[in-house]
């Protein structure tokens, strides 16, 4: 297989043997090559692959996928994060990556599978091969025909079968875009306008009507305007900002009006040593509980969501 290139493949197991019959051989041949592996699953799985590859688990790099990346943003770096401390000049690098689908919210699960489906724009033209298990034992049955939609192909042992069910990554992620309720007769809004300086005034004092003081209020407001900055950086652009509550949370809608046109996966990489238009997004990504972006027609829809001051960490 070559190392030029992004290779994504999914594995649905229903019993640890299926499990290891395509996590072993694919973990072995990679430290047989001087390539750089990382099994990020479960502590089960993590145990059974150990067992199975006896002195060879030392040269594995594991971690437990629960914390490695909690929300898809964090993923993204997570991975990136591995492949540049780890990578070797004319060697692949290979991550078994296991999702954690089971206890998320809806909006989380769709969030997910767009991620899922957008790994492929997203590390695109990196030398990573990644296999991404699906437990059918216990995630649910949406989920594991999505893997089939967001990976070209998937593995059963050794044996490479293609997805034919694959989707183009743009048209994947807007078919199962988050569920969005409208924003309630009640929401508070400003704008339209350009001046970001307007945006910074609205989202602190909706903040601070809301509940939220210190370091909570800080990175919410710094959230909305890094999302706000970016949206008004191309000449043109009008913004209008709406927010309300929802139980635990405080919700920001940023409708931009004009040149703007955001791609889908904007603000899922990680700043680099240059600064880059999206770095700002990433940001804000980050610091929300979730930020969501679609276009409908001339409109740009932004919809952003901070932890609520009744939500303990």
């Amino acid at each position: 297989m070559p190392a030029d290139g992004f290779v994504h493949h999914a594995c649905l197991y229903g019993t640890d043997a299926e499990f290891l019959a395509t996590a072993v051989p694919f973990v072995r041949d990679g430290l047989a090559a001087g390539e750089p592996v990382l099994a990020a699953t479960t502590p089960a799985n993590l145990d059974l692959l150990r067992r199975a590859l006896g002195e060879r688990a030392h040269a594995l790099d594991t971690a437990e996928t629960a914390y490695f990346g909690r929300r898809p943003v964090e993923r993204v770096s997570a991975f990136l994060r591995y492949h540049d401390r780890r990578a070797r000049p004319g060697r692949r690098t290979r991550m078994l990556a296991e999702p954690v689908w089971c206890g998320r919210s809806a909006r989380q699960v769709a969030e997910w599978k767009r991620m899922e489906s957008g790994l492929n724009v997203l590390l695109a033209g990196l030398p990573v091969w990644m296999i991404c298990p699906y437990d059918t034992r216990t995630v649910p049955a949406d989920v594991a025909r999505a893997a089939c939609a967001t990976h070209p192909a998937r593995m059963d042992g050794r044996r490479l079968i293609p997805c034919a069910g694959c989707a183009e990554p743009a048209a994947y992620a807007a078919g199962v875009a988050p569920p969005r309720a409208p924003a309630p007769a009640g929401a508070s809004r400003a704008g339209p306008t350009t001046a970001a300086s307007a945006v910074r005034l609205f989202a602190r004092e909706r903040a601070v009507a809301a509940g939220l003081d210190g370091e909570r209020l800080g990175l919410a407001v710094l959230a909305v305007c890094e999302a706000a900055a970016y949206l008004l950086a191309p000449a043109g652009t009008r913004l209008a900002v709406r927010a309300w509550e929802e139980p635990g949370q405080l919700v920001y809608e940023l409708l931009c009006t004009g040149p703007a046109t955001v791609p889908v996966f904007a603000g899922f990489r990680p700043p680099g040593d240059r600064p880059e238009p999206e770095d700002g997004l990433w940001l804000a990504r980050s610091l929300a509980d979730s930020l969501d972006i679609r276009a409908q027609g001339a409109l740009t829809r932004l919809t952003l969501r901070v932890t609520g001051p009744r939500t303990f960490d």
